[in-house]
């Protein structure tokens, strides 16, 4: 799965926490133009229509309650511009009380 698969959750784990994470996995690279972002939030309106039509509900029934948050991987580090979007994003995600993380993978892979 990728965050271009935009009608899919990429990945669903439940954290130590007991906190359902749904997870996109990013794997573009920043470029110039605003196409990553635009991408990045349809990805983002999907998760959060999975949780709000009460389709995580359907498919998790026992998380019913429980804390639920939207995290993000990715390749690559984020720029200026997309920091500010995911600061954006934050905000508005915590006001709908769910959780939001972002963090670049670490890999000694080449």
């Amino acid at each position: 799965m990728s965050v271009e698969e935009k009608n899919k959750i990429d990945i669903i784990t439940t954290n130590k926490e007991g906190i359902l994470v749904l997870t996109i996995s990013d794997h573009l690279e920043w470029g110039s133009d605003n196409e990553h972002l635009v991408i990045l939030q349809e990805k983002i309106n999907s998760y959060l229509h999975f949780i709000e039509s009460g389709q995580i509900a359907e498919s998790y029934p026992d998380v019913v309650g429980e804390k639920i948050m939207i995290q993000i991987v990715f390749k690559y580090q984020p720029n200026k511009i997309a920091e500010e979007f995911l600061a954006i994003i934050k905000s508005f995600i915590n006001e709908k009380s769910y959780a939001f993380n972002f963090y670049k993978l670490e890999s000694n892979w080449n």
